[in-house]
């Protein structure tokens, strides 16, 4: 297929989410395993790199040439070039994780834990746009109720979500699928409320066949997923992408967690904001109808006590 040659890492990674649909199984197989390793598909050769996507060399070529690239080598860059702009503390701890190998010992697994857990949020940070945010929090303000769904391990992430929202006063539905009824309940969320769906990979089809469902009918979908090719982003009006670097056996929730509590005090900062705007409009709208502006009184006098 002939497309645009990405010029940025960024824009390759829309260029294979766009064009994943129509590349053949064993491009999938290439994509999936670019967008989950993009610091080995770096610095790896051509051969290391097919041998850990389970596909030929030649595979590796034509997959760049279906995303516009020359050869692998061109597209290699673009994940080089990502991989230099990015701290090299993150690098060195990588390293480091490396070397523990499978550690036992209650020290060293806290050590692996600790250290992946701050690779991870310097990663998500890194890697989070501005924008993102901002429209994640305009969508969740807007929202005459907010629906939360997990399954699995990231049901912690909902649950704290919908626990958090409700400490803000707001109308906030935690989708628990007790019963098998997640479907069933998430078919009368309106188009003036907001879904916040949760999955990594492998991804909860309940989860999944929510969200799709609720972006056909029009409602916001908010997704906290791990890739541009998880089958959530194609419903999400705003998709945040915790890429996992895939050297450890168990997903950190450190990462989603730190998105939630986020999104929380960001939403909590745009109420407060809002509230306090729409009292100073009622004070001046008072003052207006009586012809006077507002002023501040002193607060009265008090008699020195005897």
């Amino acid at each position: 297929m002939a497309v645009g040659k990405p010029a940025t890492y960024e824009a390759l990674q829309a260029a294979i989410a766009d064009a994943f649909p129509a590349l053949t199984r064993q491009l999938q197989q290439i994509a999936r395993h670019a967008m989950e390793h993009p610091d080995s598909v770096a610095i790896d050769t051509i051969a290391a790199i097919a041998r850990e996507a389970g596909v030929q060399p030649s595979a590796m070529i034509r997959f760049a040439n279906a995303l516009g690239f020359a050869g692998f080598t061109e597209m290699q860059a673009l994940f080089r070039d990502r991989l230099l702009s990015r701290a090299s503390s993150y690098r060195q701890r990588i390293a480091r994780i490396r070397t523990i190998g499978d550690a036992t010992s209650p020290p060293a697994v806290m050590h692996q834990f600790v250290t992946q857990s701050i690779s991870g949020l310097e990663r998500l940070e890194a890697s989070i746009p501005a924008a993102t945010q901002e429209a994640a929090v305009r969508a969740l303000a807007a929202a005459s109720r907010i629906h939360v769904l997990a399954q699995r391990r990231s049901f912690p992430v909902a649950y704290y979500l919908a626990y958090a929202f409700n400490q803000l006063e707001l109308r906030a539905h935690l989708i628990d699928s007790v019963g098998g009824l997640a479907r069933e309940f998430a078919r009368n969320i309106g188009r003036d409320e907001a879904l916040v769906a949760i999955s990594f990979r492998n991804y909860s089809s309940d989860v999944v066949a929510v969200t799709d469902d609720c972006a056909r009918r029009g409602v916001p979908v908010i997704a906290i997923t791990d890739s541009p090719l998880s089958p959530l982003r194609r419903s999400a009006a705003v998709c945040f992408e915790l890429a996992d670097d895939g050297l450890q056996p168990f997903r950190s929730l450190v990462e989603p967690m730190c998105v939630a509590q986020a999104l929380v005090v960001s939403l909590g900062h745009r109420i407060a904001e809002s509230g306090a705007t729409a009292r100073r409009g009622r004070r001046n709208g008072a003052a207006a109808r009586h012809g006077s502006t507002p002023v501040a009184r002193a607060p009265p006098r008090r008699s020195s006590p005897r």
